[in-house]
């Protein structure tokens, strides 16, 4: 679990968006932590600091239209419906509604799916199109499980 909270941690810090964070889920195999970055980050840069970022948690981007994806995307599904009721099944397109959605409402979003030693990680970024007000931080961190 602490792993989980140090690269949780990483992503909050490096965005500066622990001022209000907080945990959403947090179990010995999942953790969602949600946040708002106080740095003043360009919807123009959102794409260039997720990628600062990866390489700074040394990741490797997955393709989320994969079946690397679809696999990572299902055990952290598996993670969540262990500790909370959902209603629905597994659905790996839901990235792509969820992006959708938050695009319905006038906001800018950009996301990375990756894999590090002995987690998956998805992090979202989302901020309103007008390019005014703070940004949005989500990152999902799951343990592997092969430890």
């Amino acid at each position: 679990m602490v792993k989980l909270h140090k690269i949780a941690g990483q992503v909050m810090g490096f965005f500066e968006a622990f001022d209000g964070s907080r945990a959403a889920l947090d179990t010995d195999r999942i953790l969602i932590v949600r946040g708002r970055s106080s740095k003043n980050i360009s919807i123009d840069d959102m794409e260039s600091k997720l990628d600062e970022l990866r390489d700074h948690l040394e990741g490797i981007d997955v393709d989320v239209v994969s079946e690397e994806a679809a696999k990572l995307i299902n055990r952290m599904d598996e993670q969540i419906r262990a500790s909370v009721s959902v209603q629905g099944d597994t659905d790996s397109n839901g990235i792509m509604r969820m992006t959708k959605s938050l695009e319905a409402m006038n906001l800018f979003v950009k996301f990375r799916l990756m894999n590090l030693n002995h987690s998956g990680v998805f992090i979202v970024t989302w901020k309103d199109k007008a390019n005014v007000g703070p940004l949005f931080v989500e990152v999902v961190v799951s343990d592997d499980e092969k430890e």
